[in-house]
């Protein structure tokens, strides 16, 4: 059976009704899925222009996921208010909306009437509410399948490249406090089980960066390394796991050490975020390692500013719907991904 992967559509003054719809007018995806769109279809898309090569998008608009149908494309109704949505002017109604697509997402994938679930971009701030007090998608995730932590990964399959962060979305200002011994022992181990059980690799190898410039500098610039990363990574060698490090970010990503890794663990957002985006933005996915289920979206945000031009770039939300399609596959053991590492890992690098 096809899997069938759930969508939530995000903040509908953004481009999250404009990636699915330029995703979905390829009909072949269907031969690869179930697409679950939750929303009304006539809102979401019926104001895009319609392209001369292909035929016009149809959606069978269901009130229940248990009524979609295979191999065609579903629109789960999951409000009933009329919005008068402008695009790239978000609002409590698109803030509402996107919190409802997702939400009620989530309860079928919980219930398992779904496979998977892609989430388009939504609006941190917009999408707060009494039932919704949380910072992101992964945030709520984690507390909705009742997951002690999970772990943000974004990955570039097609160039080699996987980072996750040990802190997410907090203040700059409150990493080094976070940055426990036994927070990054959760986190190092989430990565490792997961490059095992999702991605298939049976010896994972893992690098670690550093928190303060130069890795620290042997103490000169910071001690959280000394302090923090080592010891973890010296518990975690001896009990036969490859994770190295700490590593100084600059270096590690300005030589392309990391394409001697499975995966990359960096301590906070910017860290990894900056020079993942920069190296495989239209292509990134953000996958949430971790979870019972399986989550992707696209590596960026709303992007008000792009919203009912009809020239945002669909690709990341392509490449994540294909990866949970292959997670979904491979959790099956119906597929094999492939590992990325092309060489031997090194223990340390200085580069200033």
């Amino acid at each position: 059976m096809l899997p069938r992967i759930g969508i939530s559509v995000g903040d509908l003054a953004g481009i999250g009704p404009e990636i699915i719809y330029k995703t979905f007018l390829d009909k072949r995806l269907l031969k690869f899925c179930t697409p679950v769109v939750y929303g009304t279809a006539a809102v979401l898309f019926d104001d895009f222009p319609q392209a001369a090569d292909h035929e016009p998008l149809t959606f069978r608009q269901v009130r229940e996921a248990a009524d979609i149908a295979p191999g065609k494309h579903n629109a789960v109704t999951c409000w009933e208010e009329d919005y008068h949505l402008t695009p790239g002017q978000p609002s409590q109604a698109s803030g509402t909306a996107a919190r409802l697509s997702l939400q009620a997402a989530a309860r079928d994938l919980k219930a398992g009437l779904l496979d998977a679930l892609v989430t388009a971009p939504i609006s941190k701030e917009n999408t707060q509410a009494d039932d919704f007090r949380f910072p992101g998608h992964t945030e709520f995730l984690t507390s909705f399948f009742e997951a002690k932590e999970s772990l943000m990964l974004l990955t570039d399959e097609a160039a080699g490249l996987r980072v996750a962060t040990v802190t997410g979305h907090i203040p700059l200002k409150d990493v080094p406090a976070r940055l426990t011994k036994e927070l990054l022992t959760t986190k190092l181990r989430i990565l490792l089980n997961s490059l095992k059980n999702d991605f298939g690799i049976a010896k994972p190898r893992v690098a670690v960066l550093g928190l303060n410039p130069h890795a620290g500098e042997n103490g000169l610039l910071g001690t959280e390394e000394a302090a923090v990363v080592t010891p973890v990574l010296q518990q975690l060698q001896a009990e036969g796991h490859l994770a190295y490090g700490p590593f100084p970010a600059d270096g590690y990503f300005g030589t392309g050490q990391f394409r001697q890794f499975d995966a990359t663990l960096s301590l906070y957002h910017d860290q990894g975020l900056i020079p993942f985006k920069t190296l495989a933005f239209e292509r990134g996915v953000n996958f949430t390692a971790g979870l019972s289920v399986v989550r992707t979206s696209p590596d960026h945000g709303t992007a008000y500013g792009l919203a009912g031009k009809f020239q945002a770039d669909a690709t990341s939300f392509r490449e994540a719907l294909y990866l949970a399609c292959q997670l979904v596959r491979y959790r099956k053991g119906e597929a094999e991904i492939k590992p990325l590492v092309p060489g031997p890992p090194l223990r340390s690098a200085r580069h200033d």
